[in-house]
């Protein structure tokens, strides 16, 4: 069973990469804006607080070639967060 929908790649983006990796051909451009910058410090990634912005910039989490798996293993916490704001 094909699963290539689980891994995108943009090389040719002006931003590529957007984060320092050690294997380019493994970066995973699927979740170029993280859907999990909601879940603040319950993302799981290496982030850090700037003047009170979340600073994401040193975590790979939604680029990696396993990005797919772990963020779908959190969506039901960012499916609550939308319902508490109907």
């Amino acid at each position: 069973m094909s699963e290539n929908y689980k891994f995108f790649q943009n090389s040719k983006c002006e931003y590529f990469p957007c984060h320092k990796v050690e294997k380019e051909e493994e970066f995973n451009c699927l979740f170029c804006y993280c859907p999990l910058y909601m879940l603040k410090s319950e993302c799981g990634g290496n982030f850090k607080y700037t003047s009170g912005v979340k600073d994401c910039s040193d975590c790979t989490i939604p680029h990696s070639r396993n990005a797919y798996e772990y963020i779908m293993s959190k969506m039901d916490m960012i499916i609550n967060i939308g319902s508490e704001l109907d």
